[in-house]
C-alpha cells in the first residue's frame, strides 16, 4: 500500500512551552481512513499544521508521496492544493464575508479560470448541502454550518488527503451521523481521510486504521483490536473501549455468541442477534435520485404511513430531497435504514446512482459479516419499473 504522508523522527516545541512533538513516526496510506485520537495537549493539532507545511519540524522530516516538504512558498501552495487541513474551530478558518467568496477563496489563489473556479465552488457547495446559502454572510452561520463551510473550503482544492480536526466535536447526533456519511461518499470519491477525536465511539465505527498519541508522541499505530487489547495502554490517555465493543465481549463471556465477528455499530450488534434467533431482516428497494423523476412529497408521505423506513445515502440526494420536504424532517442515512430493517421494516433508500456500487459492497460485506440473507432491489429502470430484487449474503 502506497503511503501519502510520512513523519520521519519529527519533533517540535513552541518557545517557553517545551516539546510539542517528540520523535513522531507516523505513515497515512493512500485510501485508508485514519483515526488520531488522544487527550488534551497529545500534539494532535500542532501534528496536523505539519503535515500541510503551516509549522516546521525542529527535528525529523515530512514527507509526502516519498518527498521531503520543501518550505518554499511556491511548494507550499502546492502543498496545500494536495494536502487540506480543517482546524477544529470553523472560525479560525472562515475569513471572507460570505459564503460563496470564502469557498472560492482557495481555488482563487491557485489562479484557475473563472468558469473553473465556479465548477469547484458549486460541486463544494453541493457536497455539504448548503448551495442554498451561497450569498449569507459567512459570520451569520450556525456552528454546524461554518463547520461545513470550512469543510466546503478544503475540498473546492480537491485534495488528495483531507485532513480534520475534530469534525465532529459541537454538533448533534443527526449531524454527527452526516459528517460521517459525507466522509464516506468522499473516501469513495479517492481521497484519504485522516480524522482527530476524542470520540473513541465515533473513531472505531469509522477508522481503518488508529494512531495514538500521549505528551507529544506515538503510542500506538494499527488497527483497533490491537488497541483496545492493550487495556493499560487505554487507560493511560483516559479512554475506553466503545461500548458497542465491551458489550460483545460481555455477550461472548456469558455465552450468548462467539466474539468473532466484533461489531463496529450498535447495529451491527443487532444483526448478530438477528442471527442468532433466526429473525429474518427487512429488504432495501434502492431509488436512483438521478434517473426519471424525484419522488413526490406525497410518495414519501405514503411511504413512512406504510411504515416503510425512508432514507437518504449521498450529498446529491440528501439536497434533492431537502428541497422538496420541510425543513424539519429530518430522513435516516443508510446506517439508519439499516438499523430499521433490523427491526424487520422495509426501507426505501434515496441515492445518486454512483454510489449504488458502494452501498451494494456495504450491504453485502455485512451479510457476509453476520450471516444473514438482506434483500436489496436496486429499483426503477429508466421505464420506472422496479429491477428484479436480489439476496445479499
Amino acid at each position: 500500500m502506497a503511503v501519502l504522508l510520512e513523519c520521519q523522527g519529527v519533533s517540535y516545541d513552541y518557545p517557553g512551552r517545551g516539546a510539542a512533538l517528540r520523535d513522531v513516526h507516523l505513515e497515512i496510506v493512500k485510501g485508508r481512513k485514519t483515526a488520531i485520537i488522544g487527550p488534551n495537549g497529545a500534539g494532535k493539532s500542532t501534528l496536523f499544521l505539519h503535515l500541510n507545511g503551516v509549522l516546521r519540524p525542529k527535528g525529523g522530516q515530512v514527507r509526502f508521496q516519498g518527498e521531503p516538504i520543501v518550505y518554499r512558498n511556491k511548494d507550499l501552495s502546492l502543498l496545500r492544493k494536495e494536502v487540506a487541513v480543517i482546524l477544529q474551530n470553523p472560525d479560525d478558518q472562515i475569513f471572507s464575508a460570505t459564503v460563496e467568496e470564502d469557498v472560492a477563496f482557495g481555488p482563487l489563489n491557485l489562479g484557475l479560470p473563472k468558469e473553473e473556479i465556479e465548477a469547484r465552488v458549486d460541486e463544494a457547495l453541493a457536497l455539504v448541502d448548503m448551495t442554498g446559502e451561497r450569498e449569507r454572510p459567512s459570520q451569520q452561520l450556525s456552528f454546524g454550518q461554518k463547520k461545513r463551510l470550512a469543510l466546503a473550503g478544503a475540498l473546492a482544492m480537491r485534495p488528495k488527503v483531507l485532513i480534520m480536526d475534530e469534525p465532529t466535536a459541537g454538533l448533534d447526533p443527526h449531524m454527527v451521523q452526516e459528517v460521517l456519511e459525507l466522509t464516506e461518499e468522499l473516501h469513495m470519491k479517492g481521497i484519504t481521510l485522516v480524522m482527530s477525536t476524542h470520540e473513541l465511539e465515533v473513531a472505531y465505527s469509522w477508522a481503518d486504521d488508529f494512531v495514538v498519541m500521549n505528551l507529544g508522541k506515538v503510542v500506538f499505530s494499527g488497527p483497533a483490536e490491537g488497541l483496545f487489547a492493550n487495556r493499560s495502554l487505554l487507560e493511560l490517555i483516559g479512554f475506553q473501549a466503545p461500548d458497542v465493543y465491551r458489550m460483545n465481549e460481555e455477550m461472548h463471556r456469558i455465552g450468548l455468541f462467539e466474539l468473532t465477528p466484533v461489531p463496529k455499530h450498535m447495529t451491527d450488534l443487532r444483526m448478530k442477534f438477528c442471527r442468532m434467533n433466526g429473525r429474518a431482516m427487512g429488504g432495501m428497494s434502492i431509488r436512483r435520485v438521478d434517473k426519471g423523476e424525484l419522488p413526490s412529497i406525497t410518495e414519501v408521505h405514503t411511504l413512512i404511513s406504510q411504515g416503510r423506513a425512508v432514507g437518504y445515502y449521498g450529498s446529491r440526494a440528501k439536497h434533492l430531497l431537502a428541497t422538496m420536504l420541510p425543513s424539519d424532517v429530518r430522513l435516516p442515512g443508510l446506517r439508519g435504514c439499516l438499523d430499521k430493517m433490523v427491526d424487520g421494516r422495509d426501507a426505501m433508500l434515496y441515492t445518486d446512482g454512483m454510489l449504488v456500487p458502494a452501498i451494494m459492497d456495504h450491504i453485502n460485506n455485512l451479510a457476509q459479516r453476520y450471516g444473514l440473507a438482506i434483500n436489496v432491489m436496486d429499483g426503477w429502470t429508466e421505464e420506472g419499473h422496479a429491477a428484479d430484487g436480489w439476496p445479499t449474503g
